[in-house]
């Protein structure tokens, strides 16, 4: 039956992407359609194994790219405890309400159970933003990263909860993980030396599953906590971005089981179907308060509004609390079909929302904008870029270089975009002229005042997707001066040229170019002359 498995989901996945929506709610149905073939995941627990490590690896990729400060700003502590409380006390009145009007499966249920349904439905779904951010390219994006942090203290309250609800009070061992931090130099020890091949993707897997998981449950606290501490504590190494790309075709792989899990718990009753499709004609108002709360902490309506959108799901955590409640014999049974529907229609909602958003905020700014409170979040400012003429988009070694070159000539009359601030001090400090910004959000072009004398554009990203979004955003600004890229492969310098920018260079065709200059630099004759014959290039040591 494992080729069926693996047909039906890649089909279901496929079909879902050619209607423009996410293949994880092909995933979804791919689950439903086995179950329907007579397949449970009590069968199979492989593949329950292979979800629990989806979503390891995730929290541990969401540690890998996670500066802890974002956990303690306003926004995203205050944000996400006031709303899991604003949630709640929607939620218990509303379920209640529910039982009364005679839905069977809220009739006769206690307040405290009404108060674990509310717990688990105001989660919002990791896996699902992180996934739909990663597809925009907008993983780094303010909004994005106000999300994901959000996002993480759900999870962390829903970890405080499996671990309280589990009755076993974490082992005096526990006390001893405050220690990890102190084996740092350790661990960047060996993460120096494990290079950039196959013991690389090795290291990130002990690190994530053997350093995370196990070690925390062997001292009683939840394994995926485990994974997205270590890869907090891995996340300030200057290879951690390369780890993540690392792993990330594992974590996605994983993940699709995790879906597939979700849809083979069992097929749900018309009366279920009929009460998760009036759960999710609630994530509007899990959307709005949100929305409210995010423009309160002073964050432009745009920035708010995605967030929001982002979140607006019903969550797979809040699937894991209610399979903990019903195991204990705390909920029927019956709440995990039904809120594993609810997700999934949640999903179905959510998709389209999101690859609508831009759209939606363009047709309701104006009354969007009423809700801003001033003066606005410091890094939701508008970025002043005085006058440039040479703009650097992705300030890494090629930026960098690129800037040092043209200084040489246009001193004062060239500006680098980094989106990592760490960067942006760094070049403040050697003398270049640095702004913090993402070229690849959208935030960053709403954001960015007109330069009238900018010149020339240099695409230096590392991500293909990115710069092609940055020539799509120069030319909605009427961009009208030159613009060049540095690309990987064939293709992307293809796409990039069709797309309107004049010069491309590859990456590695320029990397040999450059090899070839420095070489015969290096064996110039001391009068500064190239050689005249090729047997002196053949021996320099007989010029010397």
């Amino acid at each position: 039956m494992e080729p069926a498995i693996l047909i039906i989901t890649l089909a279901c996945g496929m079909l879902v992407s050619r209607v423009g929506l996410p293949p994880l709610i092909g995933y979804l149905v791919a689950g439903f359609v086995l179950f329907l073939f007579g397949i449970e995941e009590s069968s199979l627990p492989m593949l329950e194994q292979l979800a629990n490590l989806g979503v390891t690896l995730l929290l541990f990729a969401i540690g890998l790219k996670l500066d802890i400060r974002s956990l303690f700003k306003a926004e995203v502590l205050a944000g996400s405890s006031l709303h899991l409380l604003g949630s709640m006390l929607f939620f218990i009145p509303l379920l209640k309400l529910l039982g009364l009007l005679g839905l069977e499966q809220l009739t006769g249920l206690e307040l405290n159970q009404l108060g674990l349904l509310a717990f688990a439905l105001s989660f919002s779904s990791t896996i699902f933003a992180v996934k739909i951010l990663e597809d925009k390219g907008d993983m780094q994006s303010l909004y994005g990263r106000v999300a994901i942090g959000i996002l993480i203290m759900q999870d962390i309250f829903a970890v405080a909860f499996l671990t309280i609800s589990k009755g076993d009070v974490p082992s005096y061992w526990a006390l001893c993980l405050l220690l990890l931090p102190l084996a740092k130099p350790l661990i960047y020890k060996a993460f120096d030396r494990v290079g950039h091949g196959e013991l690389l993707v090795l290291f990130g897997l002990v690190m994530a599953l053997v350093m995370g998981a196990w070690l925390f449950e062997i001292v009683g606290l939840k394994p995926d906590l485990g994974a997205l501490i270590i890869g907090i504590l891995l996340a300030g190494h200057p290879k951690s971005s390369e780890l993540a790309k690392s792993l990330f075709y594992f974590k996605e792989l994983f993940l699709v089981a995790f879906f597939l899990t979700v849809g083979l718990n069992g097929l749900p009753t018309f009366s279920d179907i009929g009460l998760a499709a009036i759960l999710v004609l609630i994530v509007p108002i899990k959307i709005v308060l949100f929305l409210y709360l995010l423009t309160h902490f002073k964050l432009r309506s745009r920035t708010a509004l995605l967030s929001s959108f982002s979140l607006g799901n019903y969550s797979e955590f809040g699937l894991i609390v209610a399979a903990v409640a019903t195991s204990k014999g705390w909920l029927p049974p019956q709440w995990m079909v039904i809120l594993a529907v609810a997700l999934s229609f949640s999903f179905l909602f959510s998709a389209p929302l999101n690859i609508a958003s831009n759209r939606l905020y363009q047709k309701y700014q104006s009354r969007l904008q009423r809700l801003e409170k001033h003066p606005l979040h410091p890094e939701d400012r508008p970025i002043h870029v005085g006058n440039p003429r040479f703009l650097i988009l992705g300030m890494g070694r090629i930026g960098s270089g690129a800037y040092d070159e043209l200084r040489v000539q246009y001193e004062g009359e060239i500006l680098g975009v980094e989106h990592k601030q760490d960067l942006v001090d760094y070049h403040n400090q050697q003398g270049r002229n640095v702004v913090q910004g993402d070229a690849s959000d959208t935030d960053f072009w709403e954001k960015l005042d007109k330069a009238p004398n900018l010149e020339l554009v240099l695409l230096a990203m590392p991500h293909h997707v990115g710069n092609l979004f940055a020539v799509e955003q120069l030319k909605r600004l009427d961009y009208q001066g030159k613009l060049s890229a540095i690309v990987q492969y064939k293709e992307d310098a293809d796409s990039l040229q069709e797309s309107g920018v004049h010069s491309v260079y590859n990456l590695y065709e320029a990397a040999g170019a450059g090899f070839v200059d420095h070489v015969v630099k290096e064996l110039l004759s001391p009068n500064g002359t190239a050689p005249d014959h090729p047997e002196a290039v053949n021996h320099p040591r007989s010029e010397s």
